[in-house]
């Protein structure tokens, strides 16, 4: 059961990872990784829902090293996305640089597991000290303390997309929103 300033944090989380969500998709996804160290560095990860076989879209912070991804679930096994992922292993990935077919797998506790937890832990900025954790000072120790319920997951890039579906899918919405702001502020100058 959670206490109530892990929900808190979750219900913070899932109203900036809506807001996130929206720039890729309004085609705003390769400037939201123009400060990694302060901001964090995004992707998103699109699964399948395990009950509802719907398709999810969770942002997320991650590393690539050796040409793999490396993402954490902080909320560990509670959170909805792991569960769907290890339901599914096969997702896609959407990045600043591509959109790929992916797998995932849960790497939690393997080699290399603290460094490459520290590395996930760098690539969220913010979110790392929001949780109490500086990835840059701690001890391998004290990170493995602070971390022993999050969840390590490798992500390796199979196939790369292209088409309907994916990051940009609202970029339309910018004509709209600037000939709807130009009208507006002709009414206002005619009123």
């Amino acid at each position: 059961m959670q206490d109530n300033g892990q929900r808190i944090a979750r219900q913070a989380f899932q109203y900036l990872n809506t807001l996130v969500l929206l720039k890729w998709r309004m085609g705003l996804g390769r400037y939201i990784n123009i400060w990694p160290q302060g901001l964090g560095r995004f992707m998103v990860l699109v699964h399948t829902g395990r009950k509802t076989g719907m398709q999810r879209r969770t942002p997320t912070n991650y590393t690539a090293i050796d040409g793999d991804i490396y993402v954490a679930a902080g909320f560990g096994k509670v959170s909805h996305w792991y569960k769907n992922i290890m339901a599914n292993p096969r997702i896609e990935i959407w990045m600043d640089n591509g959109w790929w077919e992916a797998e995932a797998e849960d790497i939690t506790g393997g080699p290399r597991h603290t460094e490459l937890m520290r590395e996930v832990l760098k690539g969220s900025g913010f979110a790392a000290y929001v949780a109490g954790i500086n990835p840059y000072t701690m001890s391998d120790e004290a990170l493995d303390t602070a971390t022993a319920s999050y969840r390590l997951l490798r992500i390796r890039r199979t196939t790369p997309r292209t088409g309907a579906g994916g990051p940009d899918d609202l970029v339309w919405l910018w004509p709209v929103l600037l000939i709807g702001v130009g009208l507006v502020a002709m009414r206002r100058k005619q009123g």
